[in-house]
């Protein structure tokens, strides 16, 4: 089967054009050999099918992280390429356009965002563009879908060209700026309110407070969202369809380890299903029935603040902050993905360009992010009426933002420590910000769904399994033995009960089910407010979950991972003890 490849510049509308040519089923896959994850999908040319595959974005064929590694070992395997150019940036583009040419490999450009460009008041003469470059040029707009028809006719004509050898690097500039001055004019026009915004939100002093705004309505949403999901959908259906099946199966088992390992406790005779601990009923509400909605919102907006072009000038928007934390404003990138799963956060820091920066961020991603998935419990645990009757001096929300506030400083101080001892060094980069543009329904749905699904079929098992490891030490008794052995150390470092250290426990194996215990317990043990503030910031440091350690191991290497794992274990008994001081007094 013919293999036609999408590259480009990061931010040119490569996924948005991927989406036009393959419709829904689109499969995500790991590159042979790496973790490093790309998109493909199938699409017919002339009864043909024909496999296309989506690139990673890169800058230029000389690689200098893991992703940009496989778009160029992607070249060997190929038949056509199809390179996705930014009409509105052209000179910065055609390096890599000049790059794929000088490889003797079939190329169609497609030269996308035609009508931004049009609007910024540059014209670009695509007839004379493309005699110069001896190769099919095709305006696009793929966000409405206007010249994607002609883009795939064309296909056919692809050709190598002969004519381009390879140079230096300056001498592709010099070839660049040549043809940028035959192809291309730009005409004054008025600013528009577009304009506008985005000058606003790419200059500190206005855009750091949009920023703010911005990133509290997300998350607003986001929790808007999930709640409404929970309450009118996912609650009635475990409550009114779900519970009745699993209590028919709890009334058939006898007493006893099957029934403890697979329905958990029974609460007053009743399933309760965060607190009864079982398989069937903690193990699928949890990830379901509570995480599942928030995962789902989370990723809805994440899209459109992608596809919108937001999250490129908030990076630049950081980019000042980040290098002091050894990082660039791409930083935030994991950081915002860690916040829906710590896992594709973890997979993104392969984008940064050092090993010093995937350390930096790896490791502040697993001490400082809390997933969505621990972001609902937290909000669970301090809003529920039940805890800490009479022991409230300020309101729940007070609490959490004590936890964040926590975070937040650890993030920041952690991150200037790791920037002033880790080896190595951060080279210059320039991020591009691409125009804003009005994000495509399907795309921002599909991009979501792709998500939801790579949750639901890569967290899901390791859920699955945590619970099952849990269930099997809980009904041969290790948890209750591990809570007496590590009673001395959680009463005495961090003013807990003993019986946390099985939380504690819990947490390697998955976050939410954990804080899903904490909340179980502290139905049953009288936790202070203070006292839940503790642990769920020492629950978020101290280690990610066993899906997030898998990923990390393969992204930074053993010996890297044991460093960070050393961190963030001294991180959080410093910080529980430092709480503990504060907030306990003892």
């Amino acid at each position: 089967m013919k293999k036609i490849v999408l590259m480009g510049n990061p931010n040119v509308g490569k996924s948005v054009v991927f989406s036009r040519l393959t419709g829904v089923n689109v499969i995500v896959s790991n590159y042979p050999g790496t973790t490093v994850d790309f998109s493909k999908g199938k699409m017919k040319i002339d009864d043909e099918t024909v496999e296309i595959i989506d690139a990673p974005g890169i800058y230029s064929l000389e690689p200098s992280n893991k992703a940009e590694k496989v778009a160029f070992e992607m070249l060997k395997e190929v038949d056509v390429v199809i390179n996705v150019v930014n009409a509105t940036n052209l000179e910065r583009n055609l390096y890599l356009t000049l790059e794929l040419l000088e490889r003797d490999i079939p190329v169609i450009i497609a030269l996308n965002l035609w009508d931004e460009s049009k609007h910024l008041g540059i014209k670009i003469d695509e007839k004379k563009l493309e005699k110069l470059l001896g190769v099919p040029v095709v305006p696009t707009v793929a966000l409405t879908g206007e010249g994607i028809k002609t883009l795939v006719s064309r296909i056919k004509e692809t050709k190598v060209n002969e004519k381009i050898k390879p140079t230096s690097e300056e001498g592709r500039w010099i070839e660049i700026g040549s043809i940028i001055n035959k192809v291309e004019t730009i005409e004054h026009r008025h600013h528009t309110l577009k304009d506008r915004i985005s000058d606003l939100t790419i200059r500190p002093l206005t855009g750091i407070p949009i920023a703010f705004g911005i990133i509290f309505v997300a998350f607003w949403i986001v929790r808007f969202i999930g709640e409404n999901l929970i309450a009118y959908i996912f609650e009635p259906f475990f409550e009114g369809v779900y519970k009745p099946l699993v209590m028919e199966l709890s009334n058939w088992l006898e007493p006893g380890l099957v029934h403890d390992f697979l329905i958990g406790q029974l609460i007053d005779g009743e399933i309760e299903f965060v607190e009864s601990l079982g398989m069937l009923t903690t193990g699928v509400f949890v990830p379901i029935g509570m995480v599942l909605p928030y995962i789902f919102a989370f990723y809805l907006v994440l899209s459109l603040l992608e596809d919108s072009g937001y999250l490129p000038r908030l990076a630049t928007l950081v980019d000042n902050v980040f290098h002091r934390l050894g990082m660039h404003g791409h930083g935030i990138v994991p950081m915002f993905l860690g916040l829906g799963c710590n896992v594709p956060g973890a997979l993104s820091i392969r984008t940064l360009e050092t090993r010093k920066q995937r350390f930096i961020s790896a490791t502040l991603l697993a001490i400082a992010i809390p997933c969505m998935a621990q972001l609902s419990m937290v909000f669970a645990i301090f809003s529920s009426s039940e805890l800490g009757s009479g022991s409230w001096h300020y309101t729940p929300s007070s609490y959490i933002f004590l936890v964040f506030l926590t975070l937040i400083i650890l993030y920041v101080i952690i991150g200037l420590i790791l920037n002033k001892f880790t080896k190595g060094d951060n080279p210059e980069i320039f991020l591009e910000i691409p125009p804003y543009r009005r994000p495509s329904v399907k795309t921002v749905f599909k991009k979501t769904w792709m998500r939801v699904r790579w949750f639901l079929r890569e967290a899901i098992p390791w859920l699955i399994f945590g619970v099952f490891v849990i269930g099997i030490l809980s009904v041969t008794g290790v948890i209750d033995w591990i809570g007496v052995v590590f009673e001395p150390i959680m009463e005495g470092l961090f003013g807990l009960p003993g019986a946390v250290s099985i939380v504690l426990l819990t947490g390697f194996l998955r976050k939410d089910l954990a804080i899903g215990m904490l909340l179980a317990l502290a139905s049953t043990i009288t936790f202070s407010p203070m006292q839940l503030v503790i642990v769920a910031t020492i629950l978020t440091i101290y280690f990610p979950c066993v899906a997030t350690f898998a990923v990390l191991i393969k992204e930074l290497g053993v010996k890297d991972m044991i460093k960070s794992a050393a961190i963030m274990v001294g991180t959080a008994a410093a910080v529980g003890i430092i709480l503990r001081i504060i907030l306990l007094g003892v």
